[in-house]
């Protein structure tokens, strides 16, 4: 479940210590009643919005990576993931995963885009279709209903 950015959790706390309600906060904030609740308890506790730190496995990628990661993808869209884990080094590895891209694309919002490879349409294949359209102009839709266009590169 995504963490409230801290803008959010400094400007739910002001809406709080402006007497505001918890359930119209949540509201105002997009979150659930139970998450301001836990943020409220938190400031009150700590007097800081930030999380505390947690135990856990340390990422292997830092932020500056991350944002190269990003970059890269998004300059070349149909990059894949393993060429961009070969290239890049890791914090505590010399190397990470192609699964640590996917992570670190799918948290910036970013999804793969795989080009499909299809049949280029020749000259001649224009004109057939174009020849095609012109004997078959006069058709109805009971015509046509008895026709079934297929890829045949697609079937087999």
């Amino acid at each position: 479940m995504p963490r409230v950015p801290a803008h959010l959790c400094e400007c739910a706390i002001g809406m709080l210590q402006g007497d505001m309600r918890t359930a119209d906060v949540a509201r105002a904030i997009n979150y659930n009643v139970r998450t301001v609740k836990r943020l409220r308890q938190r400031y009150r506790e700590t007097g800081r919005t930030a999380d505390r730190p947690r135990s856990g496995r340390q990422c292997v990628t830092t932020p500056a990576q991350d944002r190269h990661i990003r970059t890269s993808h998004l300059r070349d869209r149909y990059r894949m993931a393993t060429p961009t884990a070969q290239v890049t080094p890791g914090t505590h590895n010399p190397s990470i995963s192609a699964q640590t891209v996917r992570n670190r694309l799918r948290e910036a919002g970013l999804r793969a885009c795989k080009p499909v490879v299809r049949q280029v349409l020749t000259r001649h294949h224009r004109q057939q279709r174009r020849l095609w359209a012109q004997t078959h102009h006069r058709w109805t839709r009971k015509d046509c209903q008895k026709l079934l266009f297929t890829d045949e590169l697609r079937f087999w």
